[in-house]
């Protein structure tokens, strides 16, 4: 597999255009000041939060090569329909077996910005119980599947964090939803199933990349967004 290969859209371009057209309807609703809210609960202004979202999309196109598994190949260069999704299986010419990679939008520049928030409102406690509890949730319900690697139902990592965020702390709920939601499901999902992908013959396993991407990128909207409703709604009734 040349490295040219590890990178590619997680999903179909299809599938990637609703992503950028949610993106684009976060963009109009920020400019009207609709969700400005949100993102000053998270802690980030609109214009680093759209760049957040920016940066996710670009870079869930490539894919940093870890180690390599040896493994049989089952699948290249087709489409995985899964939970209603249609996921991307990169073209594999020269046969490795499984090359572990990680999705700079979907692992690295979420860990980064939860790791900010984190420090920023040192929230050590609340938010190991976030991780853990996304965590184990996203590992029981993940599903191996022949060609990806891991992949979630794409509401799961989103509606989990929120409600998980909502019951953990109301005052810092946008916070622990996004770190909640992005660390767990990394962990939850790929990390602790890294085991059992050796027979899946998925050329690559990236992970936060397909399987998780999807899930992981509407984390970062849709939980946070039901997080700061309810702590909008508790400011309002003070």
């Amino acid at each position: 597999m040349q490295p040219s290969d590890l990178q590619y859209l997680p999903i179909t371009p299809l599938y990637f255009s609703a992503l950028i057209g949610l993106f684009v309807i976060v963009l109009l609703l920020i400019q009207l000041g609709a969700i400005r809210y949100a993102y000053m609960r998270l802690g980030i202004s609109s214009g680093a939060a759209l760049a957040l979202l920016l940066g996710s999309l670009i870079g869930s196109y490539f894919n940093v090569p870890i180690f390599q598994i040896q493994g049989e190949q089952v699948l290249s260069g087709q489409e995985v329909y899964y939970f209603g999704m249609r996921y991307v299986v990169p073209m594999a010419v020269q046969w490795p077996g499984t090359v572990v990679a990680v999705n700079v939008g979907g692992a690295i520049i979420p860990t980064i910005m939860s790791s900010y928030l984190l420090l920023k409102h040192q929230l050590w406690t609340t938010a190991a119980a976030a991780v853990a509890v996304v965590a184990i949730a996203c590992y029981l319900i993940a599903q191996p599947v022949p060609g990806i690697g891991i992949a979630l139902p794409i509401f799961a990592p989103a509606l989990i964090t929120g409600i998980v965020a909502v019951l953990l702390s109301r005052e810092h709920a946008a916070q622990l939803a996004y770190i909640g939601g992005s660390l767990g499901t990394l962990i939850g999902a790929d990390l602790l199933n890294l085991g059992s992908i050796s027979g899946l013959g998925a050329p690559v396993m990236s992970i936060g990349g397909a399987g998780t991407f999807d899930g992981i990128f509407l984390t970062g909207i849709l939980a946070v967004l039901l997080a700061s409703l309810t702590g909008r709604a508790r400011t309002s009734s003070a």
